[in-house]
């Protein structure tokens, strides 16, 4: 065979596989190895056992072999079983052994025939093996039998593939010869991974079982339907031999007398049995292990320097080590730092594409939500101007006036002003709460010490908490800061001459004509009997609300001018997943062809809520909930005179024009107010004071331990990397220098037809 480093190659693949297997990782890793495939009862079991010389395998009808078995024979002077899954038992009683491999396939497929990819690790130790290692897979089928799925075909199939379209390994096509060869299920599936035929071996099995009068010599002697590799005939025990317990010693010796003696094999006999399908495939697989070594090597050294950076802080780890507690807490509290600031103020690296987060979703609160909240305490229009007409009533008393008496315009715009607070409020709340979440996905690095974690976020949390009671003092301060004075002597309030002279509420225009607010697409909710739902490319101007085919803006579908169009919520369906508004005329004409109210549908409800407020900045306002009250008494329900109309109509515009300054105050002071006392806050909390009010939460040792999770990942992250080093360590040592038997020329396998 070569050099004693060459008869180690084997044993080394095992060593890696071993590695790799008892830590739960493949470390990408395509080991050499052979893979055995065949139809059911082509005599695959019968074969590997013949290896051992012991009967190990079950037995039985249809699918025997549920789970790949990868089978590691090594020479050796004791004979012994071991399962990777059993460390350190080892099983003398071959009877025991075949009971293990059914109760470890019945445990992950149970015993209804199913299968699983998982494979199951079986080291066989002996003076009669050769060093080899096999994988025993299932066996093809094309029916399903029992409680098998029936797809149980493509699922083994699907088995197959994964191990042998991997160009390191090697496939042992095993066919009876009492079938009909060309239609080998085996070669077939080895043909479509393997067409160049380098790596596929033919065995033939049952060759004691072909009818009188015909063999297999043309086959075995590869002139009549040739492989690269040729083929390789063995003689099993019988079904009789097998339930006989025949020993397997005597059924070799039978098989070798058979080929010794046939008339058509003699001459070939030292080319045929069990002994030389081990040798060969024992030399072989040694062959493909050497030329595989330069890219093993290379895979290995690759995933060794992608691990380096990690294993590095954990090379001289010491869990109990107080300074590298005290290190680690402070790294960990200062990318806690970082990792909040970035969210807040926005970074390049790590950006989020699915939805909106952080400083982001804060920007959306204060320009989008927040002018929604106000614009959403519309006035009741009926009911506003009985209350003005009722201060003007009650500031007059006994007399009648004259003038408009600014003291009930006072009154009433006080009264609105005041209705300003609850938006302010929920503004301060949405916002905690995006804080609150952007703590905590800060602190998903921190999920290797669960107590640090747990910690943070309390505190942190806390320190929001505890600000939301002064931002909300602070804002409402500026609410009542603007109820303190009415200041009629601003620049932008109309005054009582020019609230005289125009309405100001009926003839609000729109202040640039045709500029685009807000393009995107939406869906139309219509019923299947109008033609069902479709999605559009809309266009919000100033003026208009346009929709298009696509966003090429070609092909116009509508204009619907803004005049008169108010907005209303829509309930979602019960099967639907979009959320929907709705835009209606409030004179009560047909919107769209003959609809009252057109539905848009939106993915998501932030999409609505983004939508409305563009709607806002184009002059379209939600629809005021009209609460149905008792008919006022007759005092009250009597019309004005027109000199108390004109006086109503007066303060109605005043009010209107004031509520607009304070609105616009409100909307540019509350965001400020939040940004400095709230968020502004919270991250000079972390940078300056999070680190001690951790040190004083309790013991530093219990705040810095790991969880188990971590603990785990970190020890198998050491195993990988000291396998690795090994591995690399013993590819070194081996000579590959040895000259092996190259790989015979090509053959015309034309007749074998791929599945």
């Amino acid at each position: 065979m070569g050099n004693r480093g060459m008869e180690e190659l084997i044993p080394l693949i095992n060593q890696l596989q071993d590695a790799f297997s008892s830590i739960g990782q493949s470390c990408n890793l395509d080991l050499p190895q052979i893979a055995v495939v065949g139809g059911q009862s082509a005599g695959k079991s019968s074969v590997l056992e013949n290896f051992v010389g012991r009967d190990f395998l079950p037995r039985g009808s249809g699918i025997v072999t549920r789970r790949p078995l990868v089978l590691q024979l090594v020479n050796n002077k004791a004979e012994y079983a071991e399962f990777l899954h059993c460390k350190g038992k080892k099983f003398v009683d071959f009877d025991e052994v075949r009971q293990e491999i059914e109760a470890e396939t019945d445990r992950i497929t149970g015993s209804n025939k199913g299968i699983s990819s998982i494979p199951i690790n079986l080291k066989v130790f002996s003076p009669n093996v050769l060093n080899l290692t096999l994988i025993d897979l299932p066996g093809m089928t094309k029916v399903a039998v029992g409680d098998q799925p029936h797809d149980i075909e493509f699922q083994i199939r699907d088995m197959l593939m994964q191990f042998i379209t991997k160009e390191t390994c090697l496939i042992l096509a095993v066919t009876p010869a009492n079938t009909d060869l060309a239609n080998s299920d085996a070669l077939k599936i080895a043909k479509e991974v393997d067409p160049q035929g380098l790596r596929t071996i033919g065995v033939i099995t049952k060759l004691d079982l072909m009818d009188e009068g015909t063999d297999a010599r043309d086959i075995l002697e590869n002139k009549l339907l040739p492989l690269r590799r040729g083929y390789i005939g063995v003689v099993n025990r019988s079904q009789k031999d097998i339930d006989g317990k025949k020993d397997i010693k005597v059924a070799l010796a039978a098989e070798r007398k058979f080929f010794l003696s046939h008339p058509s094999y003699r001459h070939i006999a030292e080319r045929m049995g069990t002994p030389h399908l081990q040798k060969t495939l024992n030399q072989q697989l040694t062959n493909h292990i050497r030329d595989t070594l330069p890219g093993l090597r290379s895979k290995l050294q690759s995933q060794l320097l992608s691990l380096e950076k990690e294993v590095e802080e954990y090379k001289n780890y010491r869990p109990d080590d107080p300074t590298r507690k005290t290190k680690a807490l402070l790294q960990m509290v200062q990318q806690f730092g970082v990792d909040f600031e970035k969210r807040i103020e926005g970074s390049g690296d790590q950006v989020d594409t699915k939805e909106l987060s952080g400083g982001a979703k804060i920007n959306r609160i204060f320009h989008e939500r927040f002018p929604f909240e106000l614009v959403k305490i519309v006035f009741d229009e009926k009911e506003l101007r009985k209350e003005i007409s009722h201060a003007i009533k009650n500031v007059h008393g006994v007399r009648t006036g004259l003038f408009t008496p600014d003291l009930a315009f006072e009154a009433i715009v006080k009264k609105q002003i005041v209705k300003v607070k609850a938006p302010c409020i929920i503004c301060i709340d949405m916002v905690i709460q995006e804080l609150i979440n952007t703590v905590r996905d800060c602190t998903r690095k921190l999920t290797a010490y669960p107590r640090l974690r747990e910690e943070t976020e309390r505190i942190v949390s806390t320190h929001v908490r505890e600000r939301e009671g002064k931002t909300k003092d602070q804002v409402l301060l500026l609410i009542d800061v603007e109820l303190s004075y009415i200041n009629t002597n601003h620049e932008d309030f109309i005054g009582f001459a020019n609230a005289q002279q125009r309405n100001i509420h009926a003839n609000k225009k729109r202040a640039i004509p045709n500029q685009v607010i807000r393009k995107g697409w939406l869906t139309i909710n219509i019923s299947i009997m109008k033609g069902g739902s479709k999605e559009y490319w809309f266009i919000l101007t100033a003026e208009s609300f346009s929709w298009y085919k696509d966003e090429e803006e070609k092909e116009k579908k509508y204009m619907l001018p803004l005049d008169n169009l108010k907005i209303r919520d829509v309930e979602k369906g019960f099967m639907s997943t979009k959320h929907i508004f709705a835009i209606f005329n409030t004179e009560q004409r047909n919107v769209y062809k003959d609809l009252r109210q057109v539905e848009l549908a939106c993915d998501s409800q932030d999409d609505v809520d983004s939508w409305k407020a563009s709607f806002l900045r184009a002059g379209v306002y939600p629809e005021k909930d009209q609460v149905d009250q008792e008919e006022a008494s007759s005092s009250e329900t009597l019309s004005m005179d027109p000199q108390l109309e004109r006086q109503v109509e007066t303060i109605r515009n005043l009010v209107d024009s004031y509520i607009g300054i304070v609105n616009k105050t409100v909307r540019d002071l509350v965001p400020k107010a939040i940004m400095h006392l709230m968020i502004n806050s919270t991250k000079e909390f972390i940078h300056c004071e999070l680190l001690s009010y951790l040190y004083n939460s309790g013991d530093q040792s219990s705040l810095m331990e790991e969880s188990a999770d971590q603990a785990q990942r970190r020890d198998e992250m050491l195993r990988m990397y000291h396998s690795l080093k090994e591995a690399l360590k013993i590819i070194g040592d081996i000579s590959t220098t040895t000259i092996t038997v190259p790989v015979p020329p090509p053959v015309n396998s034309g007749w074998i037809e791929p599945r």
